[in-house]
């Protein structure tokens, strides 16, 4: 289990920190120019290895799930990183979402914690998913699945409520767990899907927020490139990280990939990377990635206090 967290941690963290410099890149720039090896400064003007609020918030998440399963000290964390006090790279914050950021001042004005995030159409950003993969580990054990489903959208809700945030969560959440049993990545995608069909059977969700998962869960994702988008959308970022994990061989060529795809490089790098990590393993994530990272030995500390709670 500890190798598993540490290689989920990391390959979620190095994915990001690929994707920092060149967000916003467009995928025309980045087919010009490919990020083919970890380098600094760029968008953000950081240092090689600096990871976004995409890791932070994962690590927060970590790190109170190092305490047990507690709504509100999940969200009193994401309120100290929002300080500089908790899980920044270098002591402050760098970059955070819209949704993220008003959800986050409504935490501080004693809100319901899973009330905090938005519930509109338009709050839809993919600020929850990208910090989803630490609950994976937390539910592992979980053989019922509607109490999973309530877990996944109790956190996502601290910033992101919306069913379309809290379903692609939960989507990535379960296919993680296949991914778990030591399956292979295309017998978990199928079986993700039929989980996930017969999940549905019984629910009375919105028919037309259900049908926009269709391309993931009824056909298989190996459309071709044009037809994956890499925005800041959540359902694109669910698409984009399958799409890059399942049309790659390796850690590393799945995160270049995410990367590649232009626009919200670092969280497509965090969302697919974080795949990648628990399927590949830590041994397949180049050391030249880890050791340019920051905080390299706290995330490992971190995964190592994680395993030993669960």
């Amino acid at each position: 289990m500890k190798n598993t967290i540490e290689s989920g941690l990391f390959g979620l963290a190095v994915g990001d920190a690929l994707g920092v410099p060149v967000e916003f890149k467009s995928r025309a720039y980045l087919k010009q120019n490919p990020v083919t090896e970890m380098f600094g400064f760029g968008t953000h003007h950081q240092p090689i290895g600096t990871w976004s609020d995409d890791s932070s918030l994962a690590f927060c998440l970590a790190e109170s799930l190092c305490s047990g399963y507690d709504l509100n000290d999940i969200a009193r964390n994401f309120v100290k990183w929002y300080s500089g006090n908790l899980w920044t790279p270098h002591g402050k914050v760098f970059d955070i979402g819209i949704a993220t950021r008003h959800a986050i001042l409504n935490i501080t004005k004693g809100h319901q914690p899973d009330l905090c995030g938005g519930f509109s159409e338009e709050d839809n950003g993919n600020g929850s998913l990208m910090r989803i993969l630490p609950l994976v580990f937390y539910l592992q054990n979980e053989n019922d699945i509607e109490v999973i489903y309530q877990k996944v959208k109790e956190v996502s809700s601290i910033t992101h409520a919306h069913f379309r945030s809290v379903f692609a969560c939960f989507i990535y959440v379960i296919y993680c767990l296949e991914i778990l049993k030591d399956k292979d990545k295309f017998e978990a995608y199928t079986d993700m899907k039929s989980i996930l069909s017969k999940f549905l059977e019984d629910k009375k969700y919105n028919p037309a927020e259900v049908q926009l998962f269709d391309r993931v869960l009824k056909n298989d994702i190996l459309y071709v490139e044009s037809e994956i988008q890499s925005s800041g959308y959540v359902l694109h970022s669910l698409e984009a990280s399958f799409w890059c994990f399942l049309n790659s061989d390796s850690y590393e060529e799945t995160v270049l990939r995410a990367v590649n795809l232009g626009g919200d490089t670092d969280t497509t790098g965090a969302i697919a990377g974080g795949l990648a990590g628990i399927y590949y393993g830590i041994d397949n994530i180049p050391q030249k990635w880890i050791d340019n990272l920051v905080r390299v030995k706290d995330i490992k500390d971190l995964a190592e206090r994680l395993s030993n709670k669960m």
